[in-house]
């Protein structure tokens, strides 16, 4: 599961994969370590075509999730000899939202599969944790940590509780699919990897195609594509 990622790179590196969004003379952050939660920048599709926006990382998860979580609480709190309003619990559960999508049959995430939903997430390396070591491991295209993309999805205007101090919030969210992992991810990581886009026509096809044909994009990466750039640390390519 990819939980951290980085992108350090400006609105241009994105262009040379997808020329095509709406970047409202955007002046991005560099964000050496992003994690679940945190604001990023992806380019979604929407009303009147591709636009950039800082949007919050982790889709809804589903009501079974939810629902399975809460009721855990519920029978924790009457454990306790306390009453319990589950309607109000449940609807106060916390969901810190799902940050990879693997399981793209799943009637829970059929819903974002469609064009208007998708997104490209930008990054320009990203890590796994390696349990033997205890420590992240970053890969990336190269030493130079060139821009790629995650194959994403995204949800607007979605009311949720995140945290149990701050309530209901309503926010944009995104995550992005994952897959097998390749050769390299592999040996850290061995159930998935991110759905990686690496040309502007994977790209177009992706933020344009029917589900029937985007579907294919769904795949591990090219062996030997990525290097291992870094270990140990939660931020990755300051000076990218």
């Amino acid at each position: 599961m990819c939980n951290l990622y980085s992108h350090t790179r400006n609105v241009e590196a994105m262009r040379k994969l997808f020329a095509k969004f709406d970047d409202a003379g955007a002046n991005l952050p560099v964000q050496p370590g992003i994690f679940p939660d945190y604001d990023a920048p992806i380019i979604r599709n929407g009303d009147g075509g591709a636009r950039l926006a800082m949007t919050r990382w982790g889709m809804p998860s589903s009501k079974k999730a939810i629902f399975d979580a809460a009721t855990a609480r519920a029978d924790k709190l009457r454990a306790k000899g306390k009453e319990v309003d589950f309607d109000l619990l449940l609807r106060m559960e916390p969901d810190k939202g799902t940050t990879n999508v693997r399981n793209t049959s799943s009637s829970h995430w059929k819903r974002w599969l469609g064009v208007e939903s998708r997104c490209l997430v930008p990054f320009t390396s990203f890590s796994e944790f390696d349990w033997g070591s205890k420590q992240d491991v970053w890969f990336a295209f190269g030493d130079d940590r060139p821009t790629a993309f995650f194959a994403g999805i995204w949800a607007p205007q979605w009311t949720s509780v995140r945290k149990i101090k701050n309530g209901e919030e309503t926010a944009d969210l995104y995550a992005f699919l994952t897959t097998e992992p390749n050769a390299e991810v592999g040996p850290i990581h061995p159930k998935a990897m991110p759905v990686i886009l690496t040309t502007p026509e994977e790209c177009e096809a992706w933020m344009t195609a029917p589900w029937e044909q985007a579907r294919v994009l769904q795949r591990p990466l090219t062996d030997g594509s990525l290097q291992i750039v870094a270990r140990g640390v939660k931020k990755d390519g300051e000076t990218a």
